[in-house]
């Protein structure tokens, strides 16, 4: 790696950070980060910017708003001092699931993001399974839309699968457990869900055949747990036997580690390093996949001009 890239770590997950600079064999230059009596942020990046390929990763992880606005700061200040591109890395995208006007007068939040973005000074975004493929749409600056799928399954990969089932909760993210299923060549099955409000939804029936089956459930995100407990209630109608979740976005919000802990019929719960998991969220059923290799390797070939596209959902080119 040459001398001319430059990483920043906001303060939401400096360990994702610090692991992406050990494989790209390069320290991690350090930023400070002040709040002011007033509650306004200040950020001052100590290492120099000039002519370099900056990134700044910061997970928008809560609390959301700190977190959003000081990579703004990060973004606008390398600008500011002259780095040759910036790129924001994120790795949970958090208002991605703001991605339609399905009330009147409401925001689009993740359009909104996107904007905000652009106009702080990145020249370019790494993100990681936005909540719906529109959300790439918004923005008016390339993004690398990385998938978790293939660091979910190495998880798998070895085990004794014969009687296995990938279940989405939903019809929206049955594409992503399609590529589970054949990555892992078993057959795939989907909820058929309606949501009534951000912690409530009726999942009336499983589209595919999941009786008396080891089930493997992924979902793009866990946030308060009510989808998968849902789900989850579901499937023991059809007598299913062994029962794991896997996502890439571990949020546990609210109720969420509560409601796990309930569920005394999932093995295992498999998420990925995307945002950082505290201790009181720490399940001893849980185990946590790091993909910060894949966003190191993104890094890697955005500076040195090679093509990203393997590393996109589905394989497909998207900027």
């Amino acid at each position: 790696m040459t001398g001319e890239i430059t990483v920043f770590s906001g303060s939401a997950h400096p360990a994702f950070a610090q692991e992406m600079c050990e494989i790209l064999g390069i320290q991690l230059s350090a930023s400070r980060t002040t709040r002011f009596s007033n509650d306004c942020l200040q950020v001052q990046l100590r290492a120099n910017c000039r002519r370099r390929d900056v990134y700044v990763v910061q997970t928008l992880a809560p609390p959301v708003q700190d977190h959003l606005f000081e990579l703004l700061l990060m973004l606008d200040a390398a600008r500011g001092a002259s780095a040759t591109t910036v790129t924001a890395v994120i790795p949970h995208f958090a208002y991605a699931r703001s991605d339609k006007k399905d009330a009147p007068r409401i925001a689009i939040g993740a359009r909104l993001v996107a904007d905000m973005l652009a106009a702080a000074g990145a020249n370019r975004v790494v993100t990681m399974d936005l909540h719906s493929p529109q959300v790439h749409g918004f923005f008016s600056i390339p993004v690398d839309h990385l998938n978790a799928v293939s660091a979910l399954a190495e998880h798998f990969i070895g085990d004794d699968l014969g009687n296995s089932v990938v279940v989405s909760p939903d019809f929206g993210n049955a594409k992503v457990a399609s590529q589970l299923a054949r990555i892992l060549d078993l057959p795939v099955a989907a909820g058929s869900k309606q949501r009534l409000s951000d912690d409530t939804v009726v999942i009336d029936r499983i589209v595919g055949d999941v009786a008396g089956k080891d089930v493997i459930v992924l979902d793009d995100e866990i946030a308060t747990a009510g989808s998968i407990v849902e789900l989850l209630h579901k499937l023991r109608e059809h007598d299913v036997r062994r029962i794991r979740l896997a996502c890439t976005h571990g949020l546990f919000t609210g109720a969420a580690i509560d409601r796990l802990k309930q569920q005394a019929d999932v093995d295992e719960i498999v998420i990925t390093n995307t945002v950082p998991l505290p201790p009181e969220k720490q399940l001893s059923n849980i185990e946590v996949r790091s993909v910060a290799p894949l966003f190191a390797e993104a890094a890697r070939r955005i500076h040195l001009g090679e093509s990203v596209s393997s590393l996109f959902s589905d394989a497909e080119t998207y900027g």
